[in-house]
């Protein structure tokens, strides 16, 4: 058991890391949003940061259940191991942020959970089944994005056949304003929910749940909160690079890949599954830019994000991994 004190510290480390969370996500879903001029960035960031906070209202904790106890045996996890995690997540973040990476944020958290979990009891600690969802998420995600972009490009082509360019930018203005909020909203919906998991796992190791896993409202609404908060604060260096770095796009297109990327989140949130918003819009970019032509997207921009996905479970792991040990070393040594 530890002290109050350093619970209330370690929540507060949670929740720091759900505000970077929204930091550094803020960009995916405003980016189309703002790429096509719909809406000034600071108008964009109040729009996504609302329909963040609300999320809580629509879906499910199935996400936070994953990951409170789908990654990690909720029975070894304690505080050392809940620190380490969110250290790994939060450096691994704030490293990709200052380079302009979008990396996962989700993806970092588990790798920082698992990382320090290995660190404590070994693979005998790990719950295979939520490990293989998670990566699993890492090729789906951003497939599922692509796919459904790419169909909504063809639907949205065969029915503006009779429309003027300037009567579907019209059009398509208005409905991207929907298409972003929906994504905010499998975004807060997902996101949000894994630090929900983090800090619930936390308090069901020093007993304060009555022996049965499950989330307290007041962590939802502080999930929420600073998720939210997150957003608002913006994330511009990341903006650029999703917006228009990977291809051009026009309100129609944005359209098609906020509501791809919006699909593929509300499936994943449906069933549980912990997928990083990154990835999803990405790949709904990448699906919208190739419908047009393959040399409209920029291969080496995506390929970049590409090699930082796979970077991000592995780095924030070993830095997790450091941290439980370091945390440990000191106790023995205290």
């Amino acid at each position: 058991m530890i002290s109050f004190p350093l619970l209330v510290a370690l929540i507060g480390v949670a929740l720091l890391f759900d505000f970077l969370n929204g930091l550094h996500d803020a960009a995916n879903s405003i980016a189309t949003v703002v790429s096509t001029r719909v809406l000034k960035p600071h108008h964009a960031v109040l729009w996504a940061a609302f329909f963040n906070f609300i999320a809580f209202a629509v879906f499910g904790l199935h996400v936070a259940q994953t990951v409170g106890k789908g990654i990690v045996d909720a029975q070894v996890i304690d505080a050392g191991v809940i620190f380490g995690a969110l250290m790994g997540a939060i450096i691994w973040n704030v490293v990709t942020w200052v380079l302009g990476i979008p990396s996962s944020s989700s993806h970092a958290l588990i790798g920082g959970l698992l990382g320090a979990g290995l660190a404590k009891a070994g693979i005998s600690g790990i719950v295979w089944s939520g490990i293989f969802k998670t990566v699993a998420g890492i090729f789906v995600a951003p497939m599922t994005g692509l796919f459904f972009a790419l169909m909504l490009v063809l639907f949205v082509a065969w029915t503006s056949l009779k429309l003027t360019p300037m009567g579907v930018d019209k059009r398509f203005r208005k409905l991207q304003l929907i298409s972003a909020a929906l994504y905010s909203l499998g975004h807060g919906g997902n996101d949000a929910q894994k630090t929900m998991g983090i800090i619930a796992v936390l308090l069901y190791s020093q007993g304060m749940l009555g022996g049965e896993f499950h989330v307290p409202f007041w962590v939802v609404i502080s999930c929420q909160a600073a998720i939210a908060l997150g957003t608002m604060s913006g994330g511009w260096r990341i903006v650029h690079t999703m917006g228009s770095k990977i291809t051009r796009l026009t309100p129609a297109q944005g359209f098609c890949a906020e509501t791809g990327g919006a699909i593929t989140l509300f499936m994943a949130n449906i069933g549980g599954i912990p997928i990083s918003s990154t990835h999803t819009i990405t790949g709904a970019i990448v699906g919208v830019g190739s419908a047009r032509r393959l040399s409209a997207v920029r291969w080496n921009v995506a390929s970049n994000i590409v090699v930082a996905w796979f970077l991000t479970l592995p780095a924030a792991g070993v830095i997790g991994a450091a941290v439980y040990g370091l945390t440990a070393l000191a106790e023995r040594l205290g």
